[in-house]
């Protein structure tokens, strides 16, 4: 049985009354069958997990002011203006269709321009507006309307997307999806996906339910002709592969699908030197700090970003290719070195690094003969998933810090 109204077995049909009865202390009458079967789905009809899921659902919209978000929160306008995606239509069943170019964000810009709480509320605010629309779109056609269809286009998408405090951003994103929007999605199609998508796939899979994974289809250079069965032409931007224009003519139908951009200076306000979660450590007058990390894939991504107090620091990436004690000078060089202004502006970059092996990120103080200098710093290991092949469509059916060494010395 489906668990949805009308596909009900009888142990569901049970359980549907006990929790009912467990939360009668916050269910209301708005609360109709439809709404509370969608937690029960969620937790596979376990009474205890779908009453904790609940109540703190019931706690979170409280404190994030969910109920009454699209009545007394504005969406700043630089999301509205380049945070990507629209509801173009609707799937062949009913379900909205939001088309997402997330390849096109910004988000080292949006963070400039947005603190994550807005980030994070214009997000509620988005799905309290769909569910509004679920509501009217079920009376007008007859037909319960309550999930929406997501197609990620990830041309465009690259290394900056994987930028860590954007990366951090959008897993709280899902997590808030998942927790508190259960059963929302139908079906989520991946197109144009990049060859670092399996990496970027592989830092989102722990936060994903394997319900929500098994929703998730990766599809090939004819993604096109795999839309058109689940949606209709006229429901779908020409550009991707349907009959919508606007009335200018503009294939991507921008009227309704936000395209993202590159965000203007003059909105940025926003200053990114929050240093939670960093490792702080000092380097004396003509010396290095070398931090070595282990690599035990193929083609996994090292990811850094650093700050320095009051001065430039040099720094370069390099491989050891032999085992024990190595200079740095006779190491595989990775990324030269180079002196940065991290002083003046956070630094951050990544390599993909195609041979496994020990990896050494050094910051060189050694010009420095008059001042020690202290450096902030996160590093982290993106693994790619070794089982996805980016060159035919993919489905999910399941979901089965490196500690530093740190070595301050003044030779190189």
């Amino acid at each position: 049985m489906s668990g949805r109204l009308g596909d009900l077995s009888p142990k569901q049909e049970a359980a549907l009354k006990q929790i009912r009865e467990i939360m009668k202390d916050l269910l209301t009458p708005e609360h109709d069958d439809h709404f509370v079967l969608r937690w029960l789905r969620a937790r596979n009809f376990d009474l205890k997990k779908t009453e904790q899921m609940m109540r703190s659902d019931f706690a979170w919209r409280k404190h994030m002011g969910a109920n009454t978000i699209l009545d007394d929160f504005v969406v700043p306008e630089v999301l509205q203006k380049y945070y990507p995606g629209g509801i173009c239509g609707q799937d062949k069943q009913g379900a909205l269709v939001w088309m997402d170019p997330v390849g096109r964000i910004d988000s080292k810009g949006m963070l400039k321009s947005a603190r994550k709480l807005e980030i994070l509320k214009s997000k509620v605010h988005l799905l309290e507006s769909l569910y509004r629309r679920f509501a009217v779109l079920t009376r007008e056609q007859g037909r319960l309307i309550d999930q929406i269809v997501i197609v990620f286009d990830m041309e465009h998408f690259g290394m900056k997307h994987l930028w860590k405090p954007g990366v951090d951003v959008f897993i709280e994103i899902v997590q808030m999806f998942e927790a508190h929007y259960p059963e929302t999605l139908k079906n989520c199609f991946v197109i144009n996906a990049p060859k670092i998508f399996p990496v970027a796939f592989n830092i989102i899979k722990p936060f994903l339910s394997e319900d929500t994974a098994r929703k998730i289809h990766v599809m090939g250079s004819q993604y096109k002709e795999t839309l058109l069965k689940h949606i209709d032409a006229d429901q779908l931007p020409e550009h991707w592969g349907g009959s919508q224009r606007d009335p200018d003519g503009n294939p991507y139908c921008v009227s309704k699908v936000c395209m993202g951009g590159e965000i203007p200076e003059v909105y940025y306000s926003q200053d990114l030197s929050d240093l939670s979660g960093f490792t702080e450590a000092s380097i004396g007058r003509g010396s290095t700090l070398k931090v070595p990390i282990e690599l035990n894939k193929n083609n996994s991504i090292l990811r850094w970003q650093f700050k320095t107090d009051g001065f430039d620091i040099g720094f370069g990436v390099f491989r050891k290719t032999v085992e024990g004690h190595q200079k740095t000078g006779d190491m595989e060089v990775i990324l030269p070195s180079d002196r940065v202004n991290s002083h003046l502006v956070p630094e951050d970059g990544s390599v993909t690094c195609k041979q496994s092996g020990t990896y050494v990120l050094r910051f060189d103080n050694s010009y420095s003969w008059a001042r020690s200098k202290k450096v902030f710093y996160i590093i982290e290991v993106l693994e790619p998933d070794t089982d996805m092949d980016l060159s035919k469509d993919l489905s999910f059916s399941n979901l089965n810090d490196n500690d530093a060494d740190y070595d301050s010395e003044s030779s190189h």
